[in-house]
């Protein structure tokens, strides 16, 4: 394995991925080819049918093209090199292009935990308030709402990328990780990161507890005013229209937090298999739940699978 010289810095990284299983790489390879392809596609159908569809126009459906622009730009920044790194024998990446690799990463993570939180309070506002929706969340509420969520998610990002690239890297450039993931680029500066940690850790406040906090309290509003509606058919509906917004939520952060509360394992004759598990549970959460987004919301909606079936036949007709 290629080691730099302790006294130089890195000009690159070698990506160590799947390297060690390559009967593996050949199968992931179409997986995750097949699961890109599912996510550009129900991605860009949802994008597509809430800018054609005026029914759409509405602040949920703003942010759901918002979700879904996020989700490609999301697996876009990492699954085709990914992917070229399955039929690749030699898995470099220079500095500059991990640098931006990592910038793309967090910031679309960020940026989607902040956008949750957003579309948490649209279902709050929809549900407790309908009489001052209108007001609450109008044109001029919802997309600066939009537009923080992103300019947040990126301005963190920034600092994060900053802190990351302006530190040592000397010695071992081997990333025990299948892309350039921050935490991974960290364990291989040659230098003190308690700084880089306790910026870490206050980003973790930021966009994970409070968010996940923002959302708990909305919809523990949300369920009592829907309990107190009288009849069975007025709860029901109300269930429907924030269902596909909890559904994706749970998912989101379950798989996060499932994946950085994992444990890691210190057995050295299992380490291979917790090391192989480590590499791939964060390889399907980037993929899975970018995927399964515009499952749920069209197979939740009526209002979106009556747009996609309108939009099919327009576009064949008029060609």
């Amino acid at each position: 394995m290629e080691k730099a010289n302790w006294s130089s810095p890195v000009a690159g990284f070698i990506i160590l991925g799947l390297s060690a299983y390559p009967k593996l790489e050949k199968i992931f390879f179409v997986l995750i080819l097949l699961m890109y392809l599912v996510i550009l596609l129900g991605n860009g159908v949802l994008i597509l049918v809430t800018i054609l569809d005026s029914r759409l126009h509405t602040p949920m459906y703003f942010f759901l093209a918002n979700l879904s622009f996020l989700d490609i730009c999301y697996t876009t920044s990492s699954v085709p090199l990914i992917l070229d790194s399955f039929l690749t024998p030699r898995k470099t990446i220079s500095f500059s292009a991990c640098a931006v690799q990592m910038f793309l990463s967090f910031a679309m993570g960020a940026t989607e935990c902040v956008l949750l939180g957003m579309m948490a309070f649209d279902r709050y506002v929809a549900i407790c308030n309908p009489l001052r929706y209108p007001v609450v969340m109008s044109k001029a509420a919802y997309v600066p709402m939009a537009v923080s969520s992103w300019g947040i998610g990126c301005t963190a990002s920034v600092v994060h990328t900053s802190l990351t690239i302006q530190l040592p890297f000397c010695g071992n450039n081997v990333i025990n990780h299948l892309a350039c993931e921050l935490l991974a680029v960290l364990k291989l500066a040659c230098t003190d990161i308690s700084i880089n940690v306790i910026s870490m850790g206050v980003a973790n406040v930021i966009f994970l507890v409070v968010p996940v906090l923002f959302i708990f309290v909305s919809y523990v509003f949300i369920i009592a005013t829907i309990l107190r509606i009288p009849s069975a058919e007025g709860r029901r509906k109300a269930f429907s229209t924030c269902s596909a917004h909890f559904t994706v939520v749970v998912i989101f952060y379950g798989t996060l937090f499932f994946m950085y509360t994992k444990p890691k394992s210190k057995d050295t004759l299992g380490n291979n298999k917790e090391d192989l598990s480590d590499k791939l549970i964060p390889l399907f959460y980037g993929v899975v739940t970018p995927m399964l987004n515009p499952i749920i919301y069209s197979l939740r909606n009526k209002d979106v699978k009556a747009a996609v079936r309108n939009l099919v036949p327009q576009k064949c007709f008029t060609q």
